[in-house]
């Protein structure tokens, strides 16, 4: 879950860049598309082998 919490701050720090006000964290998490949360799950399932 932090690395959906990292991305919606890169999300709000650019919203906050362009004036625009941003969605909430839940939100932000459910339009993700399926190519980004499969993104995630790739990357998050790396960081775990390199720990082990």
């Amino acid at each position: 879950m932090t690395m959906f919490q990292q991305g919606y701050q890169v999300y709000v720090k650019k919203c906050e860049q362009f004036g625009l006000e941003p969605v909430n964290f839940r939100y932000y998490v459910m339009q993700l598309s399926s190519e980004q949360l499969q993104a995630y799950n790739t990357y998050a399932s790396e960081m775990e082998m390199e720990i082990e």
